[in-house]
This record gives C-alpha cells, sequence and structure tokens, in this order.
C-alpha cells in the first residue's frame, strides 16, 4: 500500500466568491495535459480534505492523467465538518442550485477548467457519508455539469430538509415512491430534461450509520430519474460484493456494489480489476474490492468499459485502450516496440514523457521507441471515439546505460520517439507473418531487450 500522506495538496485560497464558505484543495498531476477529465471528491463528517486521500484518488490521477478537487468543510457552518446535505439548520441555501455549498463547489470546478483547461464534458464527483450525500445534491442541482457520480455510503436528494429529518434518512431510512423522489431531483433544476449524469451507488450490509435500506431508495430515484425501471439488467458477484447495473438502452446509467459485512466505510483491498490505490484505516475498510478504482472505471477514466468486474463507460460505442507492452513497472532498454490495444477507436495517440510519439488509426496499434535516455518515463495512450476519448498510461524505467541495439546486434535507426517503423528495421515486427492481426491481446506482446518487472512493495 501506498503511505496515507505521500501526495501534498495545493490549497487554493481564492476560487470565486465561495458563498458555502468552504475551503479548496486540489491535486494536478506534473505536466497534465490540457483537456483532461476532473474528479471532486467529497469527505464525510469529521474528515478532512487530506483524510480522503487514503480512497487513492491522487495515485489514479497520476496513473489515468486528471485533476482532482478535494472541497473541504469548516467547522463554522458545521460543527463536525459535515458538507450540509440537509441544509444549514433550516436554511436550504446549500441544497438550492446556485447558493451556498454547492455554488462553492461549482466555483471550484471553474477554477479547474480556467486554470487547468480541464474537459468540461468529463467532470465527475464522488463522495463518502456527508459527502455521498451531498454528492447527490451536486448531481441533482448540476446534472449539466456532471456526467456521472458515486455515492460511497450516501442519502437520496431532499431526503431532509432539517437536522432531525436527517437522522431519520440515515437510520431507519425514509420510504419514497419512486417518482416521488425522482419528482424531487427534476425539481431541483427547473425545466432541466437531460441528459442526466450515471449514478453509482455504494453500501455495505453492516453500515448502521447510514442503514442499507438508502441504496434502494436511491436506485429508486435515479431510475426514475432516467425514465427506467428498478429491476436490475445485470447481476455479478465480485468477492463479498455484489454488483448490479440498471440499463437505459445499452449503457449502464444507474449502478450498485453492495458489500457484505462493510459498515460505514470506502472499500479498499486487492480488487481482481486491478491494483488498489486505496489504503485501510480509519472509514476505509478492506473488503478486497476497490471503491476509488470501481468509481474510476464506472466513469470512464481508465479506459475499460462494460460489466463482468470490470466496471462501465458511459456508453458500449466508447473506446477502451490498454498499453500492453511494455507493461506498467517493467524495466526497458534500447529498441521498444510500444504496442496498444483499443476498441472502437478512430485512432490512437502515444505521448512520452508529454511529447507526442506517434499516432495511428490501423490497428494493431505500434510505437517504435528509442529507449535510451535513463530514468522512469510516462507512457500515455489516448483512443479517440466518435464522442469520447480513453487513456492508459504506463511508467516505465529505462536502465542506466541502456542503449540500442536488437539482440546487441548493432544500431537502432534514427532513435525518432514518434518515427515509423522504418526507423527500427532490425526491431519491428516481422511485417512478412502479417504483424499482429486480429490475435488476441495475449498474443500481442512483444519482446523488449533485457526488461523485468520491478519489484514491488
Amino acid at each position: 500500500m501506498i503511505g496515507l500522506f505521500l501526495y501534498a495538496l495545493v490549497q487554493v485560497s481564492s476560487f470565486g466568491t465561495n458563498p458555502g464558505g468552504l475551503n479548496m484543495y486540489e491535486y494536478i498531476p506534473a505536466g497534465l495535459p490540457s483537456g483532461r477529465p476532473l474528479v471532486v471528491v467529497l469527505h464525510g463528517c469529521t474528515q478532512t480534505a487530506n483524510a480522503m486521500q487514503s480512497a487513492g484518488w491522487n495515485q489514479l490521477a497520476d496513473q489515468y492523467q486528471f485533476a482532482v478537487v478535494y472541497p473541504e468543510q469548516t467547522s463554522a457552518h458545521n460543527p463536525v465538518e459535515c458538507f450540509n446535505w440537509a441544509g444549514e439548520y433550516g436554511n436550504l441555501a446549500d441544497i438550492t442550485r446556485g447558493q451556498g455549498e454547492n455554488e462553492s463547489i461549482i466555483e471550484m470546478v471553474d477554477y479547474e477548467i480556467a486554470h487547468h483547461s480541464v474537459d468540461t464534458t468529463r467532470v465527475y464527483v464522488s463522495g463518502f457519508s456527508a459527502g455521498a450525500a451531498f454528492t447527490t445534491v451536486m448531481l441533482a442541482t448540476w446534472p449539466e455539469r456532471f456526467a456521472a457520480g458515486a455515492i460511497m455510503e450516501g442519502i437520496a436528494y431532499k431526503c431532509a430538509v432539517d437536522v432531525n429529518g436527517a437522522y431519520s434518512c440515515q437510520s431507519p431510512g425514509v420510504t419514497k415512491t419512486a417518482a416521488q423522489w425522482g419528482d424531487l431531483v427534476r425539481a431541483a433544476h427547473s425545466g432541466y430534461t437531460g441528459p442526466w449524469p450515471r449514478v453509482q451507488i455504494w453500501e455495505g450490509t453492516s453500515d448502521t450509520t447510514v442503514v442499507p435500506a438508502n441504496q434502494g431508495e436511491l436506485v429508486k430515484q435515479w431510475t426514475n430519474v432516467w425514465g427506467i425501471d428498478a429491476t436490475a439488467d445485470e447481476t455479478e458477484t465480485i468477492g463479498q460484493a455484489t454488483r448490479t447495473g440498471y440499463k437505459s438502452g445499452s449503457s449502464v446509467a444507474v449502478e450498485t456494489y453492495s458489500i457484505q459485512g462493510m459498515s460505514h466505510a470506502v472499500s479498499v483491498g486487492t480488487d481482481p480489476a486491478g491494483a488498489c490505490p486505496g489504503t485501510a484505516g480509519q472509514y476505509f475498510e478492506d473488503h478486497k474490492i476497490c471503491g476509488a478504482l470501481r468509481a474510476a472505471m464506472f466513469f470512464g477514466l481508465t479506459g475499460t468499459l462494460g460489466g463482468n468486474g470490470s466496471g462501465s463507460g458511459s456508453g458500449d460505442g466508447d473506446p477502451t485502450v490498454a498499453i500492453v507492452s511494455p507493461a506498467d513497472g517493467d524495466e526497458v532498454s534500447g529498441a521498444v516496440t510500444v504496442v496498444v490495444a483499443a476498441g472502437n477507436a478512430t485512432s490512437v495517440d502515444l505521448a512520452i514523457d508529454g511529447a507526442p510519439a506517434g499516432s495511428s488509426a490501423t490497428a494493431p496499434y505500434q510505437f517504435p521507441w528509442n529507449a535510451t535516455a535513463s530514468g522512469t518515463h510516462t507512457l500515455v495512450a489516448t483512443a479517440h471515439g466518435t464522442s469520447h476519448d480513453a487513456t492508459a498510461m504506463a511508467t516505465v524505467t529505462v536502465a542506466s546505460g541502456g542503449g540500442g541495439g536488437c539482440n546487441g546486434d548493432g544500431p537502432t535507426g534514427s532513435g525518432s520517439a514518434g518515427g515509423g517503423v522504418d526507423d527500427l528495421p532490425a526491431c519491428s515486427l516481422n511485417a512478412g507473418h502479417g504483424g499482429l492481426g486480429l490475435a488476441p491481446i495475449a498474443m500481442a506482446i512483444v519482446v523488449v531487450l533485457r526488461r523485468k518487472r520491478r519489484q514491488r512493495m
């Protein structure tokens, strides 16, 4: 696991009128290109922005190249630092569009757009506990600004409008019809008819703070908003978790995870879908499934779409992408062919350390790289679709003194990172055998000189 406060959040002191009186912190990966996504992460009661680093969003931001914003509540506005998802002692400004805390958070989003050129169509929000309940506030009051949200142990929008009602919502829970719940969302931005944000909902079966019944009420609310029924179209078991999907057409609009034995927490732990950067601790429990990773998948940030334990994207026609070789963590040297697998893509671009390294419109997507500069290098592959892009990233190391030669036999060519296959005649795939053709990804492995996996702790 990665250390809890390995990353230093940067506080932004001036980002707008800030009517909600919130603090703003950001994490921006080094060299983040323009046009990348943004994730807003909301903490729970008694927590801080720093505490939410345990979820692992910063590491995911480094890996998949997006910005992260952490709004933070202050004791001046809530004695235990909860976001005021039921209003502030009878004042409903915080849950009314364009006012209070929701306006402050939108101003943070606007700051990121202005200062880091984030993609306005790929803004997402995720929260835990009171932050999860306020995630529903953001999705309801600003549906045109968020493409999707992840609600981790949260409450339906406008379940309560005062403190006493809030306790009732948390436990034993409040029951309404799907239409009643949906009407509350529709009234939050009167006249708005969509498209609506996609919604992912997490709940622990042993949560006594926000009882599991709230997940069902959230499903009723957001399936009704989407105009679909609350009968699951997909169901699967992933270790201690049960995942369900509710589709609008061929795309998953609402997704739930029910975690057996989890209390009031964000789930972390080794996940069959990939490495989890989250760290177990207070309000972060190891249940062998990774909340932040699964949310990133659902948002389409990882280039992994679809069900079967791999998460869902914004549509079945969206692109998928993965760097097949060299793999993340590899050590390479000399002439390397970077192999990228992509689906539903019109073209694929490769960047190395932020610099363009080639573009291809034809599969198999292969990019020659003369890996002679020792040190750590970041490879980012971007698959372009008709309406969305997807990215994948790998970090590799070039051994000190690494140089030319294919199998140690001689020079490698021009050394142009973005050149064609002809730059590396001795190392390119054998064109006479048809390249990779339509072989499965498992067969798309290119031999890389002196490659070895770095040992991980």
